[in-house]
């Protein structure tokens, strides 16, 4: 099963979610914003995703800049931060089993609808 982690006002989230209707895999979209993830599964895409949090954050969102730019925050306080604030995760973020992306360019979908 194919979940996108997926914004619907994002117009790289839209041309993802059409990249993966198109494959004709099954799969969810999970409305990150709406359905905010818990610590422990926004944890998991990040292992998945082979990266620390810091490098999932959008850091040029307005909230990161005056709030958090220039703060020392461990991972935990980053998981805890992008789970209350969502908007400063990047999107969109695909994960097919054990393996995840950050759909940016939306093109790099592929590589995971291809295996």
């Amino acid at each position: 099963m194919i979940t996108l982690y997926h914004n619907p006002r994002c117009r790289k989230s839209r041309e993802a979610l059409q990249l993966v209707e198109h494959s004709g895999l099954p799969f969810e979209v999970v409305d990150y914003q709406k359905n905010p993830l818990s610590p422990d599964a926004l944890k998991g895409i990040l292992k998945k995703l082979g990266i620390p949090a810091e490098a999932l954050l959008r850091k040029n969102e307005a909230l990161w800049k005056e709030h958090y730019k220039g703060k020392t925050l461990t991972e935990e306080e980053l998981v805890d931060l992008m789970v209350a604030h969502p908007r400063l995760m990047e999107r969109p973020i695909l994960v097919r089993g054990e393996q995840a992306l950050v759909g940016r360019p939306p093109e790099r979908i592929m590589e995971l609808l291809q295996f």
